[in-house]
């Protein structure tokens, strides 16, 4: 049956028709052409498109072994598939166990607030009152119950300074940075889909300890697939590191 179909050249022809559209989905956003409205559907094609360019593949490829015929144009399409579908399968795969929120912080009684990122966000943009969903609170206790501040033995001077180099170099946008109120902003945009998270840094004394506390929000989107709350452990976990060992 499977014989009166040339799944080799189908598996080739859809696997670059979705590499296409997912290129075609970044480019796009990535230039403001479309919002994430319209970008996110067309990847999601485009993964689906290529786990079915994967699969007549592999049926390519029994026909083929069966028939003794070259292997390599149905590996092309087989391995084309498969990068295009990957990326996008497993990040929803590993933001499928998060809740659908996209407003983090280490300090929810008293969250550190944006100032100078205001001028840089649209309407549009995700709200920063944390009052969506109701029970975000809840939400982010639940699913990331380690995410706390940071107390370290350093001067909020030394704190400070090292802060916002750490901001530098992860390439975070800058917009303020006051080393007496003890605040940094700064954006973050991922790196392919251009994606806008917005962070602030509060640094402050604490008896004979620094306190830091981060937030990080998405601009856009109800969840934020784990993304923050990674951001602001990495961090974390980074700024303790190079505060304990100079120079590493």
């Amino acid at each position: 049956m499977f014989r009166r179909y040339n799944f080799p050249r189908l598996g080739i022809i859809i696997a670059v028709l979705a590499a296409l559209l997912a290129m075609l989905a970044v480019v796009l956003h990535r230039f403001e052409a479309v919002g994430f409205q319209i970008a996110l559907p067309m990847l999601a094609v485009s993964a689906l498109s290529g786990l079915l360019a994967v699969v007549l593949s592999a049926i390519g490829l029994i026909t083929a072994w069966q028939q003794q015929k070259s292997v390599l144009p149905v590996l092309a399409g087989l391995l084309l598939g498969l990068i295009v579908a990957a990326p996008t399968i497993l990040t929803m795969l590993s933001g499928s166990g998060v809740p659908r929120i996209h407003d983090i912080t280490t300090d929810i009684d008293n969250p550190p607030e944006f100032k100078a990122v205001l001028a840089l966000r649209t309407h549009t943009d995700n709200t920063l009152d944390r009052k969506s969903p109701e029970n975000l609170t809840q939400l982010q206790q639940e699913a990331y119950p380690a995410l706390k501040p940071l107390l370290l033995d350093r001067s909020r001077d030394i704190v400070f300074i090292q802060a916002l180099q750490l901001a530098k170099s992860h390439g975070w946008k800058i917009a303020a940075a006051s080393a007496d109120k003890g605040t940094i902003e700064a954006t973050a945009t991922t790196p392919i889909m251009a994606f806008k998270d917005d962070v602030v840094i509060r640094i402050q004394s604490v008896e004979d300890k620094t306190r830091v506390d981060m937030r990080s929000v998405s601009r856009v989107g109800l969840s934020d697939l784990g993304a923050n709350a990674a951001r602001i452990q990495q961090f974390m976990n980074e700024l303790s590191t190079s505060l304990k060992y100079p120079g590493r």
